[in-house]
């Protein structure tokens, strides 16, 4: 049994725990941030990808026996209890199965014995291949998809850095997360800049409100508004939002639209 069949994905994790598939790659993602060694993350948990109903390529983990083990330490009670027996189960049923399909090669003819071992280390030799292939264009989308968020540049520059982040709160546990992220981005941009953007914000209003301009168009004015009227807190901030996109790996597609 190769170490493919011995995995279940993240959206059969959802399933057993009852989340959502975000929540749970979120779950998974701050798991694998806590462990240093690629070595060691590659034995519980396997990048992959699927097909949603719309047809789109996204992102989900195969998860090991151990990355099961270890995914249901977050969890307590019943619920922890739960999700043991069923991944357990279901790897009993795989196990089961592969067993099922195994032929006594003590019963066969010492040739098809031969043929069978040259058929499994051919196999074994594709499988590596497959995986080694697969690994690659992992790499390869992870660059372009980095390569396309360091294209953020500070020319109609805004939408971009909103989509960024609701995509990064989406990540984080749904559209709720949003109002966080942009707070956290702020704060990145305070202590890095040394500034305080509440104290640039109000002395934005003050003025605008001297210059007679309406109270609706100030009350539009946003700490956004305070950073895109300053080149160097522009810099600044698109480098702390690219940062947190590869940080939380958002996917870039559309980024440009």
């Amino acid at each position: 049994m190769n170490q493919l069949e011995r995995t279940i994905s993240s959206l059969e994790v959802a399933e057993m725990v009852g989340r959502r598939h975000d929540q749970v790659l979120r779950d998974i993602n701050n798991i694998i941030a806590q462990l240093d060694d690629h070595k060691i993350v590659v034995n519980y948990f396997l990048e992959s990808t699927y097909q949603d109903n719309l047809n789109r390529t996204k992102p989900c983990y195969k998860l090991t026996k151990k990355g099961c083990e270890l995914y249901s330490t977050r969890m307590t009670g019943a619920k922890g209890t739960h999700f043991a027996v069923a991944y357990i189960e279901r790897f009993n049923q795989m196990e089961e199965h592969i067993k099922q399909q195994e032929i006594d090669k003590s019963q066969l003819s010492p040739q098809l014995q031969m043929f069978g071992a040259m058929f499994e280390a051919q196999a074994k030799i594709e499988l590596k291949q497959k995986e080694q292939d697969h690994r690659i264009q992992q790499v390869e989308r992870k660059q372009e998809n980095i390569e396309q968020i360091l294209m953020l540049n500070p020319v109609e520059w805004k939408k971009k850095v909103t989509k960024v982040l609701n995509r990064i709160a989406e990540s984080r546990g749904g559209f709720e997360e949003y109002r966080n992220v942009r707070n956290e981005s702020y704060q990145y941009l305070e202590e890095r800049a040394h500034c305080l953007l509440n104290r640039r914000l109000n002395n934005r209003k003050k003025e605008m409100i001297c210059n007679g301009l309406p109270k609706s168009k100030v009350n539009r004015i946003s700490k956004l508004d305070v950073i895109a009227d300053d080149v160097r807190l522009t810099e600044i901030y698109l480098s702390i939002v690219k940062e947190m996109a590869i940080k939380h790996q958002v996917n870039a597609e559309g980024l440009g639209a």
